[in-house]
């Protein structure tokens, strides 16, 4: 693979450590179990409607999934207060420990670093800001600007366009494989961060390459690329 000059990072999961959102759905007593299924839900719906052309906000389709599958599931908050109770653990959630190392390691090797979420770049900000890192990113994007959400090729058409950079260029790093798939096929070179240690499903684009912290992608890039 060649060297890239700009890395894009995915956020949520990839970079956010999504594991305290369990307890949030506890706390409006509904199961920890709900919250994958919750966020599982909120990409599928903002997928089907990106492909029926639309280009919906993250928070609102997660709002409305909670709406639906809170009821039933043994909340003792009233709807809408679980709702926002749930909604408002986004915007605390914390970075994965290899997360600070790893994005200075990178910006000391003299890559440009972005994100591209299909959240919003508050999220994003967020993250940083308290750990001392958000000025190693040259920018932070989100699809709410884009044409589309990601794995659409229009979301990173968008990312390469704001870098003035080519697809080619770039080196998106997920830990989602159809976020992996979706950046291949729009021409990137690809990181899977497999924090789970699960199969990476064959009917995706397989990734360029594959680790198991963001502390090992400099050695790796500079291993693989020429």
């Amino acid at each position: 693979m060649k060297k890239p000059s700009v890395i894009v990072f995915d956020v949520n999961e990839t970079l956010s450590d999504m594991s305290a959102m369990a307890e949030r759905f506890t706390e409006t007593g509904a199961p920890a179990s709900l919250a994958k299924l919750w966020f599982a839900t909120l990409l599928r719906d903002g997928f089907a409607l990106t492909v029926a052309g639309d280009n919906p906000g993250f928070a609102r389709i997660g709002a409305e999934a909670l709406r639906g599958l809170l009821p039933g599931a043994g909340i003792d908050k009233s709807l809408e207060e679980a709702v926002g109770h749930i909604m408002a653990g986004m915007e605390s959630l914390g970075l994965h420990p290899d997360v600070a190392a790893g994005v200075g390691a990178l910006k000391a090797e003299g890559y440009r670093l972005i994100t591209l979420t299909n959240g919003s770049t508050q999220i994003a900000e967020e993250l940083f800001a308290p750990v001392g890192i958000l000025d190693q990113f040259e920018a932070l994007l989100s699809v709410e600007q884009a044409p589309a959400w990601k794995p659409n090729p229009a979301a990173y058409s968008y990312a390469a366009g704001v870098c003035r950079t080519s697809p080619e260029q770039m080196l998106l790093v997920a830990v989602h494989p159809w976020d992996i798939h979706g950046a291949a096929r729009a021409g990137l070179q690809t990181a899977w961060l497999n924090r789970t240690g699960a199969a990476y499903p064959a009917y995706f684009s397989a990734p360029d390459l594959t680790l198991t912290a963001l502390t090992d992608l400099p050695g790796a890039l500079r291993s693989a690329t020429h």
